[in-house]
């Protein structure tokens, strides 16, 4: 089977109709049906229901929708990691959504550059929930996630802190003054939507942009508590007692085996042992 076929197969199942599939692929929809025609009589299963009023997936097509997503990822990982492998100065390319590391890096930095494994690293800054991705295709080495929220799956992990979580108010507002409060204190409160989120606020992509919106009451938020290390005078961080710890992890591919990546893991979690977030 080749990479392209599984191509055509995502994009139709992505689209779930053959000429906006064909559309996406730069080519004309009669060879797409075809393909996806042939590549149903070598399996031997119908992986899409083609009736009059669209196309749908089969138990069996939504299945291999998800096996050859992760193939194709795989082969676009293995292209960028050997294109990396190949250059003359090794670099370790580490993944981090804004204020991802929670404070960590410029702890761990110094300590990893004294390994004798280590090469220099360029730190990839990236947009929210972005980080899982770009470790997956194999773009970056490592990355900064965050435990229940992002996708740890095909991922070997080293936990480094667990937080609290606090809530973000504009200084003017009726919960400001709390020195604590519950998630249903928040009830009817506007929040901001996050990517990916079916949230109806807002859309915020960074951290400096939810903070603008908060102080302009625009929205509130339930953060971890190492956002409070970018406090601003015009909006206050309130604990939020039953929210859900999160946790910060730090995770690469599964059956690594770089020496640069293991002194980074050895000198994140010296770190975090010895400096844990209170």
């Amino acid at each position: 089977m080749e990479t392209r076929e599984l191509a055509y197969f995502v994009a139709v199942a992505e689209e779930l109709h053959f000429g906006r599939a064909a559309q996406r692929l730069g080519m004309a929809q009669p060879p797409l049906s075809r393909a996806i025609q042939q590549l149903e009589r070598r399996m031997g299963v119908t992986l899409l229901e083609r009736t009059s009023r669209g196309v749908t997936l089969t138990p069996a097509g939504a299945v291999f929708l998800a096996e050859s997503r992760k193939a194709l990822d795989a082969v676009e990982a293995a292209v960028h990691r050997a294109q990396r492998a190949g250059q003359e100065v090794p670099r370790l390319l580490v993944a981090m959504k804004t204020d991802g590391d929670a404070g960590l890096l410029e702890r761990v930095l110094p300590g990893y550059r004294q390994d004798p494994d280590a090469v220099e690293v360029e730190i990839v800054v990236c947009g929210i929930d972005e980080q899982a991705r770009m470790l997956r295709d194999g773009r970056v080495d490592l990355a900064f996630l965050h435990a229940p929220h992002d996708d740890l799956s095909g991922f070997d992990t080293e936990l480094l802190l667990e937080q609290d979580q606090v809530a973000v108010l504009p200084r003017g507002h009726r919960l400001a003054g709390r020195a604590a409060l519950v998630l249903a204190d928040l009830d009817g409160e506007p929040f901001p939507r996050w990517p990916g989120s079916d949230v109806r606020g807002p859309e915020v992509r960074d951290p400096g942009q939810l903070l603008q919106l908060v102080a302009l009451g625009q929205v509130v938020a339930v953060v971890p508590e190492s956002a409070r290390r970018h406090a601003r005078p015009d909006v206050v961080y309130v604990p939020v007692l039953d929210a859900p710890r999160t946790s910060v992890l730090l995770a690469w591919p599964d059956r690594t085996r770089s020496r640069a990546v293991a002194a980074f893991v050895r000198a994140s979690t010296a770190v975090a042992a010895g400096n844990p977030v209170a």
